[in-house]
């Protein structure tokens, strides 16, 4: 099914009907910039979420996946600056305390608040300022400032990342609205990534938490930067209903479908944008596998390339080394016949059958030195697909991480 929507211009978290943002500068980590943020719905709505793999779950990570165990949800607040991770009893009351505040500025339950946090692992939020900033970001609460909101979960990232899009539901107009962040530390196995959708369909919180998990496995979870899993990536989504569209509450209806198609989309593309802005990175790299024997098979294949330091190391240098892509296939766990397996960078053919050809080294160099480098590697196996999204490895990538802390 493909859903004909509509991107809406400078449209973000605050797109859909009955969502405000408030942001606030409260020296998390540094002075002098937007460090929190509070969304809010205006009524009651429903929410879900996906977490993070890692075994050290920070502590937003935990208090989170508790608050979503209610029935009902009003909206999220979350840091940049630290990660609150791995800071034990006292780490786990600071986030509790950060929904309770926010709870009070918005005038509803505490466990209607999802958390989140991001910044340096094993830090004690400074809570004072974290409780100051949470007040003025529920203070300055409108629909103008999703942008800001935007800028403030921000940490190494280069640029901010949102949007919106709108599509029509039986004579109503359904909104989905997102932000995201994410630049080092991103290899999701639900990447350190954090991204937050809103929307103001009417749709079952079954529904909701369904659709969910899909538009992630195709979007989110197919990008990798440094083959590092946070302890805290969170993808939450709220809806409040507002659209007014006969609610959603089939998976197997065309209204699930057509919200499914929008919420996928909106998630791929902020995916890709936090692939493009990895730490240091100067390409996106795209890589398509076609023709695999299962679903599992291509996304194995796919996400094994992307990840592999050579083969982003290559592309960075612009080294049309192919047989690195064929040595990330071949550990990749994927079930194919090395003997049938294509290799192309861009339209370019590599290798046919498992063996290399001779290609036009000048036009692979132009094709490596494009700002989007496609690798595709067509398997012959089946019937399956997949794309996941990387970058290239540049020395500015350590440079980066060597001082991250200080």
């Amino acid at each position: 099914m493909k859903t004909d929507f509509t991107i809406i211009a400078d449209g973000g978290i605050t797109a859909p009907q009955g969502f405000k943002a408030g942001a606030a500068q409260a020296a998390v980590k540094k002075a002098g910039r937007y460090d929190l943020a509070v969304v809010a719905s205006e009524v009651s709505a429903i929410a879900a979420g996906v977490f993070t793999t890692n075994k050290f779950q920070a502590a937003p990570v935990l208090v989170s996946r508790r608050h979503l165990q209610q029935e009902s949800a009003w909206g999220f607040v979350v840091n940049s600056g630290c990660a609150n991770a791995c800071t034990g009893e006292p780490g786990l009351q600071d986030a509790v305390k950060m929904a309770q505040d926010t709870a009070q500025g918005l005038g509803c339950k505490p466990e209607a608040i999802l958390v989140a946090s991001t910044g340096v692992i094993g830090v004690p939020l400074p809570l004072e300022r974290v409780t100051a900033g949470i007040a003025a970001a529920c203070g300055n609460l409108s629909r103008e400032h999703g942008e800001l909101a935007a800028q403030a979960i921000l940490t190494t990232d280069t640029f901010k990342k949102e949007l919106a899009v709108k599509y029509e539901e039986e004579g109503k107009t359904v909104t989905l609205g997102a932000m995201a962040k994410g630049s080092g530390m991103i290899h999701p196995d639900m990447a350190t990534m954090l991204g937050f959708v809103t929307t103001d369909a009417a749709i079952t919180k079954d529904c909701l938490q369904q659709a969910l998990c899909e538009a992630n496995s195709y979007s989110f979870n197919m990008i990798t930067v440094d083959r590092d899993t946070s302890t805290n990536d969170s993808l939450f989504i709220l809806a409040n209903g507002q659209a007014g569209n006969p609610v959603i509450d089939s998976a197997e209806s065309a209204a699930y479908g057509r919200f499914l198609d929008a919420l996928t989309y909106l998630c791929t593309e902020l995916a890709k944008l936090i692939a493009k802005d990895g730490e240091g990175a100067t390409k996106l790299i795209e890589v398509r596998v076609q023709g695999a024997k299962t679903l599992q098979d291509a996304r194995l294949a796919a996400r094994s390339i992307a990840a592999s330091n050579l083969v982003k190391a290559a592309i960075f240098g612009a080294d049309a080394n192919w047989g690195r892509i064929v040595c990330a296939l071949g550990y990749s766990g994927a079930d194919f016949d090395p003997a049938l397996a294509d290799v192309y960078i861009g339209d370019l053919a590599m290798a046919q059958n498992g063996q290399g050809l001779n290609f036009d080294e000048e036009k692979a160099a132009r094709l490596l030195k494009e700002d989007a480098v496609v690798l595709k590697v067509v398997l012959k196996q089946g019937p399956a697909d997949a794309t996941a999204w990387g970058c290239d490895l540049t020395y500015d990538y350590v440079k980066i991480n060597g001082d991250y802390r200080t």
